[in-house]
């Protein structure tokens, strides 16, 4: 390609000139990134950096579902809550004790102060309401706990008065009397690690038998963020690092070894300034930019310095051995960089924005390395001085230039195997790919943002106990609304409506997952039952709407009379019920939903209802599904566009389709086996495909783009076998080294997403290349 060997000869006769421009560029472009955060009130007009860890914004603000979220919670006066436990297993009487008590109260009042807290709408035994019959027709409202108790009989007695309010048993106190659990409601769930920061500091000072947890969707999320950038900044130097010793100890030469890791940092923090400088969110994706971009920045380097160091004793000359080596390399480099670059651009398909955020600037960065692999390695190897060179790379021995290592001795041998047992290796892979593909039927889609943590973290140990405890931490949203609107104002004071919603109520109990349910119907019944002298025989619903509105209007007497409108809007067309779920996972939200689907479609309202879910465990749901199917449209468009680069590349549609095949085997091994070991379907997971394709399919590129340079010039693949498993295989291997370790880093992580990635991605790389 003449453009290949101008640019080429460009580098390596002005070396300088092409090392100012890129460290000129990289400067100015970090520079343009940071001034808006070092000095905003001077560079207001520049992109701030912007950084956004939460779920919800993996769908577009327009979403329906993210547009009907907003809405009712302002219609509803809905907040998202952060959940405080404690717990006493050791007092035979649980937390109903005044010492505990107390410290409950102190911490009630603690919370209350912290600025970010809807005070208002807090859940605490001293902020709630308890309701009796005070003589018939009357009913009285005190505060639960209007202070510590100070003797074990008033202790008891709070824990029976909230033992007879059912939006209280279950929710508030546990039912084992063991528990109490705050709900904290914040001003914007961007405050939960904050506040729970301060709660956990708080409680610390208090010592005694009690044991606190924390937990909730909000703070979950909230904290990943918070320790995803703690985990980036540790991944991505110790990424680095073993990338760096690993080409040490195959190239042997530091100055050398040099330039594919100041590629990498170059490349990684171009594409990050990049990102800054056009006003794009640092979300919980583009996070892992730079532990992906290094890697990838330092393959095609990997192969430059492999054919150089093979090549250097033949000519002695630096600059005749690096154009020699451009030259044969610079198509099949530039194909490896269009194809890893369509692939990650696919994840623009997906409908998931930080997703296609992270997919179109890991494309950029890709091309970003490939310039400057291209330009700058060469015009850095004249800066090395040809006497240190002398001794540098392979000697010719005996008439061969293979090198007599354990990894040539190795790639040797199978070459031979390969060769030798062509139609075993054939057989062996279709035994493999129907195995997978039976995998794949078993996998199961699912992801819960609280499993993001390690089972150690102490979100998900509060999340096992208190949902041990209580009816469910995971909230869900129901709304039931007249498809009339207005014109059947009054719809929810009708007692047929409300043991309809009780009705309901009652069957999500039977799914196992669904620990408790608060409802409109509820307050209803508990007001009705304390008018009639608190009769338990009296806990329904009244036979009137009269007797409804009577009951409604008692609750309103209460300290807290808008908490009413949690449950319904003042014209009474729309209702709310508070789901409490056990669980987080995608899969036993979506089975509740069903639930109520099969149950409505089973057993109709006695009038037209629509409804429909909000809340952060049902959002979950919808923007898991849209990035399973999001992702599979991804990959099968970057499949079909790879395979179309690879047929041009080649000039041939087998060739193209043979180039497919070890990476395609691959794939179906690797979610073949996440089948059949029973591991989630998550977010992780799901961009994997995407993301493998665009690398793995380097390792194909070349090792054909050689093996059929090296068949033209032997005549036969008899001949040309040896040399292709001599000094491309070499380069190939060191690839798969560097990538599939280079990765492994994520390991290490705290949090499982990444460790997730860091396993497969390492998995699906090496295993391409072996394959």
């Amino acid at each position: 390609m003449a453009i290949g060997s101008s640019i080429v000869k460009f580098s390596v006769r002005h070396p300088k000139t092409v090392t100012v421009l890129m460290v000129s560029t990289t400067i100015t472009l970090a520079v343009l990134a940071a001034l808006p955060s070092i000095w905003p009130g001077r560079f207001s007009r520049l992109n701030p950096i912007r950084i956004d860890t939460d779920p919800e914004n993996m769908l577009p603000a327009t979403e329906p579902v993210r547009v009907f979220n907003d809405k009712m919670k302002k219609e509803m006066t809905i907040y998202d809550m952060l959940v405080l436990g404690i717990v006493n297993d050791k007092n035979p009487n649980g937390v109903f004790n005044p010492t505990s008590l107390k410290k409950i109260y102190e911490l009630t009042q603690y919370a209350k102060s912290l600025d970010g807290v809807m005070e208002v709408d807090l859940i605490a035994p001293s902020t709630v309401d308890n309701i009796e019959q005070a003589g018939l027709g009357t009913v009285r409202f005190e505060w639960l706990m209007h202070k510590p108790p100070t003797t074990e009989a008033e202790a008891l007695s709070i824990r029976d008065k909230a033992k007879k309010i059912p939006f209280l048993y279950g929710t508030l106190l546990s039912e084992d009397g063991k528990a109490i659990c705050l709900y904290i409601p914040l001003k914007s769930k961007n405050l939960s690690y904050k506040i729970s920061s301060k709660l956990r500091a708080k409680e610390k000072t208090m010592g005694g038998d009690e044991k606190f947890f924390i937990t909730g969707l909000p703070v979950a999320e909230d904290t990943f963020g918070i320790e995803m950038f703690r985990q980036m900044a540790i991944s991505a130097p110790v990424a680095m690092v073993i990338i760096f010793t690993l080409l040490l100890i195959f190239f042997r030469k530091l100055s050398i070894v040099t330039s594919p890791m100041i590629v990498a940092m170059v490349s990684a923090i171009t594409t990050m300034s990049a990102l800054i400088i056009m006003g794009k969110t640092v979300h919980i994706m583009s996070s892992m930019i730079p532990i992906f971009i290094m890697p990838i920045a330092v393959l095609d380097a990997i192969h430059i310095l492999s054919e150089f160091f093979d090549r250097y004793q033949e000519t002695k000359d630096r600059e005749t051995t690096i154009t020699h080596v451009m030259d044969t390399l610079f198509v099949p480099m530039l194909y490896t960089s269009l194809t890893t670059a369509a692939g990650f651009a696919s994840l623009a398909l997906t409908p998931i924005p930080p997703v296609q955020v992270f997919g179109l600037f890991i494309a950029f960065g890709v091309m970003v390395a490939w310039i400057w692999t291209v330009t700058f390695i060469p015009a850095f190897m004249m800066f090395i001085p040809e006497k240190s060179l002398a001794n540098y790379g392979l000697k010719k021995k005996s008439g061969s230039d293979e090198e007599h290592s354990a990894m040539a001795n190795i790639l040797t041998d199978i070459g031979r195997f390969t060769f030798n047992h062509a139609r075993l290796i054939l057989v062996l892979t279709v035994f493999l790919a129907v195995i997978a593909v039976y995998g794949i039927t078993k996998i199961n889609i699912n992801d819960n943002p609280t499993k993001w943590f390690a089972p150690s973290h102490p979100i998900r140990i509060a999340d096992k106990v208190l949902n041990e405890h209580f009816g469910g931490t995971y909230m869900g949203y129901l709304v039931l609304e007249s498809p009339n609107g207005r014109k059947d104002k009054g719809l929810f004071k009708n007692p047929k409506v409300l043991r309809y919603i009780s009705s309901l109520q009652k069957d999500l109990l039977r799914t196992g997952i669904v620990g408790k349910s608060n409802s409109l119907a509820d307050i209803v019944k508990t007001v009705y039952r304390e008018l009639l002298l608190g009769d338990p025989k009296n806990f329904r619903i009244p036979n009137t709407s009269a007797a409804v509105a009577q009951c409604l209007m008692t609750f309103q007497g209460g300290h807290r009379p808008d908490d009413l409108w949690h449950f319904v809007t003042p014209d009474y067309t729309k209702t709310n019920i508070w789901v409490q779920l056990k669980s987080g996972d995608n899969k036993d939200m979506a089975r509740v939903v069903a639930a109520v689907n099969q149950y409505m479609a089973k057993n109709p309202p006695p009038v037209k209802l629509k409804h429909q879910w909000f809340g952060l465990t049902y959002i979950n749901v919808i923007w898991q599904d849209k990035m399973v199917s999001g992702m599979l449209q991804a990959f099968l468009g970057s499949f079909l566009v790879v395979l179309l680069m690879m047929t041009l590349l080649f000039r041939s549609a087998l060739w193209g389709l043979l180039s497919m095949i070890p990476l395609t085997v691959t794939i179906l091994a690797i979610y073949g086996f996440i089948g059949l070991i029973g591991k989630d379907y998550d977010m992780p997971v799901a961009v994997l495909s995407s993301l493998s394709l665009g690398l793995a399919v380097d390792y194909a590129i070349h090792f054909l783009s050689r093996a059929r340079m090296l068949h033209a010039e032997h005549g036969s693949w008899s001949a040309a076998s040896g040399p292709v498993f001599g000094e491309p295989a070499r380069a190939i291997t060191r690839n798969v080294i560097v990538v599939g370790v280079g990765f492994l880093p994520l390991i290490l992580a705290p949090l499982t997403p990444y460790k997730t990635v860091g396993f497969f991605i390492s998995s699906i790389l090496i295993a391409a290349g072996v394959t």
